[in-house]
């Protein structure tokens, strides 16, 4: 088995510890196994997806059915509310709907 050296913060390091004492377990466990995930996942960008498509399935099975016709507000709308509601004096009052 192999040795790697990591440079991390202080403080991060020490918050790690104590979360991995109170999941009994170690902070090189830990980082063991998030690297044998990195190292498993590949390019795998159709796992990816699917998960998402998944979580956004459960969302949408989530939001009450008279909601559900209504449609959403494009990119744009949502981005002019947003500055509007930053900067009222650039783009007017925000519009609510």
């Amino acid at each position: 088995m192999s040795n790697l050296t990591v440079v991390i913060d202080d403080d991060l390091l020490r918050t790690a510890r104590i979360k991995a004492l109170q999941q009994g377990t170690s902070v090189n466990e830990i980082c063991r196994q998030a690297i044998e995930r990195f190292a498993a996942a590949g390019d795998d960008s159709q796992d990816f997806m699917a998960q998402l498509v998944a979580i956004s399935n459960r969302v949408a099975r989530s939001i009450p059915k008279e909601l559900r016709s209504t449609p959403l507000p494009s990119r744009n709308e949502m981005m002019e509310e947003a500055m509007a509601a930053r900067m009222p004096t650039l783009y007017g009052p925000a519009k609510r709907k």
